[in-house]
């Protein structure tokens, strides 16, 4: 028969081995399941569970803890950075090294969740590799940072050879090829991500015969991410390629390549019309940037006529 003090020893394994609820900054609001919260209410029930039958394999450690060997959504896993590129003043792309030439795993467009720790603070955020799904030895991802970020701050301390943590892959988009007539897409700065790899696997394959119209929406021509991917993207048959520039008035000042199929100002309702009358097939569309752009370009688009099942908002 336990003692007191032995019930109290007890008690106190138990609480030490309680799960902890997780931070506001550890979820990364992108709707992922299962979400960070999701992981920590099943672990609860699970710790719950064996205290009520005093199950002390909990306890004891003796339960297995089997090491994943690929991508999981609810395990993170160490991927070492192999090269770390500045693209603008704040935006970056960062290439992750894959053992023995693995491919990552994910369909075009979906998007992982990274683990950071600043301060002592854990905190998690989304993102889509651009690479190719069908890469090997490696995946990239487009990051930018904010000066007040936190995730800012750890991921600009990066450099080769250091280790992040992903989860994932997440996403509810699934392109399939020709399953389409034509994609408009419409991306606003670092939301180009998850149209990239959907874009290349197009034109990778030469039975997909799907056309291609994508809107990149930047401030200046300077911060264009990825221009020489696009230009070669727009060089295919069935690719066209516009951008909007917002904080710029003066086509002159552009390259010649680039004047014909850029605008100034904002992406608004009258563009929009003209885009979506423009495309050869009926369009379905793709549509990633701020909530304030995805919002905003969602009801453009449902005033030019496309259904609400014609749109994927990322």
């Amino acid at each position: 028969m336990m003692d007191e003090t032995g019930e109290e020893e007890e008690e106190e394994a138990w609480l030490q081995l309680r799960p902890v609820e997780p931070l506001p900054s550890q979820c990364c609001g992108s709707g992922c399941s299962p979400c960070v919260f999701d992981l920590y209410h099943r672990e609860l029930a699970r710790w719950e569970a064996a205290r009520a039958s005093k199950d002390r394999s909990l306890l004891s450690g003796e339960e297995s803890q089997s090491c994943p060997s690929k991508l999981n959504p609810e395990t993170f896993l160490a991927f070492r950075i192999s090269a770390v590129d500045r693209l603008t003043k704040d935006t970056y792309r960062v290439r992750f090294a894959l053992p023995r030439n693995s491919q990552l795993g994910l369909r075009p467009g979906q998007h992982l969740i990274l683990r950071g720790k600043v301060d002592d603070l854990e905190i998690q955020r989304a993102y889509t590799p651009i690479s190719p799904a069908n890469a090997e030895g490696y995946f990239e991802v487009l990051i930018k940072c904010y000066q007040t970020g936190l995730m800012s701050r750890y991921v600009e301390s990066w450099s080769a050879g250091d280790t992040a943590f992903w989860r994932g892959p997440f996403g509810d988009f699934f392109y399939k090829p020709n399953q389409y007539g034509e994609l408009l897409m419409l991306a606003s700065g670092t939301g180009l991500a998850p149209m990239v790899p959907v874009l290349q696997s197009i034109t990778d394959n030469a039975e997909d015969e799907t056309f291609v119209t994508l809107v990149g929406c930047f401030k200046t021509f300077e911060g264009i991410y990825l221009k020489t991917f696009l230009q070669e993207q727009a060089r295919f048959w069935n690719v066209r390629t516009f951008f909007v520039l917002s904080q710029e008035n003066s086509p002159e000042q552009l390259p010649w390549s680039y004047r014909e199929k850029t605008r100034f100002g904002r992406l608004a309702q009258d563009l929009i019309e003209e885009l979506v009358g423009s495309c050869r097939r009926k369009p379905f569309a793709l549509v990633c940037g701020s909530a304030e752009f995805t919002k905003d370009m969602a009801r453009y688009l449902l005033c030019a006529g496309l259904a609400e099942d014609s749109c994927f908002l990322f």
